[in-house]
């Protein structure tokens, strides 16, 4: 017998969960909740404590129905005596004979054999019985006295009797017989709904909920199993609707295969993999005569980016996909979507781990590699070794006998750079890349990302058919209609065709990247897709309890308390949420399970904290902040929370501290937050920001993280601090005055100054 729930098991007994609980308490044995799960040695426990019970039942049942059957002997014994010692006994034994009730011909022996029993009680029963059998002696002479007279009524009434007593127990059948009422739901359902679909007030079904040790407010979504547990303590049976189960048939069914003759040529979509500070960013900025790179946090490519370049009259369409290992999951991505793999390997450094899962990642999804040998200009570059390198890896380059083609390239003189080109497009051209425009849009989510003003975003590569303006279409489990759409170049198109990059407006919430995207006919058709498929995730959801926090995590691992590591992740955009989660989740080992419970884009909020409080985890921020009501909340809470810029230092404080060797040294302090009122260009001096100090104060030896919507814009020290025309060491909460960020200028009012210092903690 395989294990079963408290609540399948108090259905298979017909009783009900509250009750089956407390019995299992009586037993001594354990559960939580009605979710909690029973052995078979359990359950077998139960069902015997059950029919012992049910035994015991029918046995007083047997022994009621046999006291009155006592009494019934006893009423007939008093009438036989009353008989005895009757002057009129012919006509009392008639009279008796016509109203005797109907029982078994040896009554009257048992009869005796009661009386014989009764003559031998002690003598307080006798005058008990006595005085009993008085009264019924005078109702008996009252009710004899007038049968005469009032035998047609008697008849009459007791006909009527009879049929009250039919109709009366009809009624009982009935109501017996009544069968529960049955509703259809969908697998989830919010309270408020189901008090509407059952007809039980919202604060009573609350209230059930609550003793069935489940906490939910009207709004909150239950699953089927509760619903259907708590509708069954108000005699109501709940069927779930029998939604067909989500199928990825379903979905690929629009991504279907064009007729030949509508096929038409396309771009080229082009990859750059390779490792990190290998060049790749440098050669796309070359070719676009942009300063991307600049932009990044340590020249680190954070975010996937598209690009569309014209070469000889002719488009290529370009990924900038991150080449460090934390994105793996993005360059597999980029890798699915692309037609031509460039990879960029540095002629002094030669192949390195993450180049050859980039040459993995392109054998796999099946395209050509191009490889470009970077930095040829550094004195220490040597290219033979390089391809010595690829030669071992499976990239035989074309001179030595192989078919991989090699361009010598420097991103910095601009050296090999069109030959690069040309290669592309005679390599794009050998492929014969097609595509239907003329059927509604299939693409790919590159990117996506929360904005302020204009909401949720997704940065999309068409690869079938033409997106157009006010087209219906669904990614994942978002949907929308699309309000605008933006070209790589920042400029509104109208519609996109295949292999074309653009930026998307219209989404209702933001789509995962690397989903794909589809348009419909119309806007219930994307509706009822992108349902299906947030109830498909819906459907994995895993919580636990108790604080965590990095710095105990070694010491819980080894004393046996902890075996998983839950992680919430907030970002600045979504792609990064799936790097985090690959990186981290490697981390597992035999000891600890790394869990990555939650990822979002945007500040860390109240919500999160409440999240991390009820999952024992810890909330990791890239590039973000959390608000200050989330700030008050954690420290109340106790919960951790852990901001980075740069990746690499996230997966190292876990990696230490699942190790046991996270040894902090600084502990950072936040001093106060100050709100930027308004902003004063001062010349030789730059930007000083008027500000209003919110909480604690700002000194003038913090560092000052600049936030805009709880996103990180800047991070360094305080140039100048002043209240009025004095300069001062801090200003505290409730006071304005003017301050400066050291080479930083690009102040806007409404930005938050959140000022701290790093406090060295003793090892």
């Amino acid at each position: 017998m395989e294990k079963i729930r408290v609540y399948e098991l108090a259905k298979q007994l017909n009783v009900s969960t509250k009750d089956l609980m407390s019995k299992l308490k009586d037993n001594k044995i354990e559960v939580k909740s009605h979710m909690s799960t029973l052995d078979k040695d359990q359950i077998a426990k139960v069902k015997s404590f059950y029919e012992n019970q049910k035994k015991v039942q029918t046995s007083q049942n047997n022994s009621k129905s046999n006291d009155e059957n006592k009494k019934i002997t006893n009423k007939n014994t008093e009438k036989i005596t009353e008989k005895i010692s009757s002057v009129d006994s012919n006509k009392q034994n008639n009279s008796n004979k016509r109203f005797k009730p109907k029982h078994p011909r040896n009554n009257d022996e048992e009869s005796v054999s009661h009386f014989d029993k009764i003559k031998h009680k002690n003598k307080s029963e006798m005058n008990e019985k006595r005085d009993l059998n008085d009264k019924k002696k005078n109702k008996n002479f009252k009710n004899n006295k007038n049968k005469n007279s009032n035998n047609n009524k008697n008849s009459k009434n007791n006909k009527n009797n009879k049929n009250n007593d039919h109709n009366r127990k009809d009624e009982t059948i009935k109501h017996e017989t009544k069968e529960p009422k049955k509703f259809i739901i969908q697998p989830t359902i919010t309270v408020k709904d189901l008090s509407e679909k059952i007809s039980v007030s919202i604060s009573e079904l609350i209230m059930k909920l609550m003793e069935l040790g489940i906490m939910a407010n009207q709004n909150q979504e239950i699953d089927f199993d509760t619903a259907s547990l708590v509708a069954g303590e108000f005699d109501v049976i709940v069927e779930q609707d029998e939604v067909e189960d989500f199928d990825d048939d379903d979905v690929f069914n629009l991504d279907f295969e064009d007729k030949k003759e509508d096929l038409k040529e396309r771009p080229p979509v082009i990859t750059v993999m390779g490792h990190v500070d290998h060049g790749k960013t440098s050669i796309l900025d070359r070719i676009r005569n942009s300063r991307v790179a600049g932009r990044e946090a340590g020249g680190i490519t954070q975010h996937i980016g598209a690009y569309t370049i014209r070469v000889n009259d002719k488009k290529i369409v370009f990924l900038d996909t991150p080449g460090h290992e934390a994105f793996t999951a993005m360059r597999s991505r980029g890798a699915q979507v692309t037609d031509v793999s460039i990879l960029v390997v540095a002629a002094d450094d030669g192949v390195m781990p993450q180049t050859i899962e980039a040459i993995n990642h392109s054998k796999a999804a099946g395209v050509p590699i191009i490889v470009a040998i970077n930095k040829i200009d550094k004195e220490n570059a040597n290219i033979e070794r390089v391809k010595t390198e690829l030669a071992e890896n499976g990239l035989v380059p074309e001179d030595w006998g192989g078919d991989t083609v090699l361009v010598p390239v420097s991103a910095r003189t601009g050296e090999g750079i069109d030959d690069l080109l040309e290669m592309i497009l005679m390599v794009a051209e050998m492929e014969e890349l097609k595509a239907n425009p003329n059927r509604l849009a299939v693409g790919t989510v590159i990117e996506a990302q929360l904005d302020k003003g204009r909401g949720p975003t997704a940065t999309i590569l068409v690869q079938k058919g033409t997106l157009k303006h006010s087209d219906m279409v669904f990614s994942g489990q978002a949907s929308g209609r699309i309000r605008a759409m933006f070209n790589d170049q920042g400029k509104q198109v109208k519609k996109a065709g295949p292999s074309t990059p653009v930026l998307i407006l219209g989404l209702n919430e933001v789509p995962e990247a690397g989903d794909m995207i589809y348009a419909v006919k119309d806007e219930k058709e994307a509706r009822n897709y992108a349902q299906k498929i947030k109830d498909h995730n819906r459907e994995e959801q895993i919580k636990s309890s108790s604080t965590m926090n990095l710095d105990e995590l070694f010491g819980k691992i080894s004393d046996g308390e902890t075996k998983d590591l839950n992680i919430i992740i907030k970002t600045d955009v979504k792609g990064t949420i799936d790097a985090i989660k690959q990186s981290l989740i490697k981390l597992s080992n035999e000891e600890v399970k790394v869990n990555i419970i939650h990822g979002a884009v945007g500040g860390i909020t109240e919500s999160d904290v409440n999240l991390a409080s009820a999952s024992s985890a810890i909330i990791i921020g890239f590039n973000v902040r959390p608000t200050q009501v989330a700030m008050d909340m954690a420290k109340n809470e106790s919960i951790e929370i852990r901001t980075y810029r740069v990746i690499y230092d996230a997966i190292e404080d876990v990696k230490n501290a699942i190790t046991g060797m996270l040894k902090p040294q600084y502990q950072e302090e936040v001093l106060g937050r100050a709100t930027v009122r308004d902003t004063f260009k001062v010349p030789g001096v730059g930007t000083v920001a008027g500000v209003y100090v919110n909480t604690g104060k700002v000194t003038r030896n913090a560092t000052v993280r600049l936030l805009r919507d709880e996103i990180l814009i800047f991070e360094g020290p305080v140039s100048s601090l002043k209240r009025y025309k004095d300069d001062v060491k801090e200003l505290t909460q409730g006071y304005e005055g003017g301050m400066g960020l050291e080479n930083y200028n690009d102040i806007k009012p409404g930005d938050v100054l959140e000022a701290y210092v790093l406090n060295e903690v003793q090892r």
